[in-house]
């Protein structure tokens, strides 16, 4: 049996781009931050993209900083490069499910003094 699954928790490190095809498909690419379980050094970056009707959502509600969760499938990129015509390569997660965990959104519309017991310093 052979699986191809990724599941990653992380955050978006830019807004996404948005594409609109003339076949009407549309595409959303962006990049994921997702922190090392036992390293406090740099997180690592991964490169996602999601299509069809998911990327509406992402339009609306995915933005820098934005905590995700994503199931998806791994993917190699190649083409040729223009300058060099040498063959280039970039690994891709196409995502399958996206959950919103948090968003800049979310924290701005809760005020922190609404809640006694929740103050900035609160981990959530």
């Amino acid at each position: 049996m052979i699986i191809n699954s990724v599941a990653l928790v992380g955050r978006v490190g830019r807004d996404p781009q948005i594409r609109h095809f003339e076949s009407g498909k549309a595409l959303a690419s962006f990049t994921l931050a997702v922190k090392r379980r036992r390293s406090g050094g740099k997180p690592d970056w991964f490169n996602l993209e999601i299509w069809g009707q998911q990327v509406q959502v992402v339009a609306n509600y995915v933005k820098q900083g934005s905590l995700l969760s994503i199931v998806g499938t791994l993917k190699i990129n190649t083409w040729i490069d223009r300058t060099t015509c040498e063959q280039r390569s970039k690994p891709v997660i196409r995502i399958d499910r996206l959950e919103l965990l948090d968003s800049k959104r979310d924290n701005e519309q809760i005020p922190y003094d609404s809640n006694p017991t929740m103050t900035k310093e609160t981990p959530f």
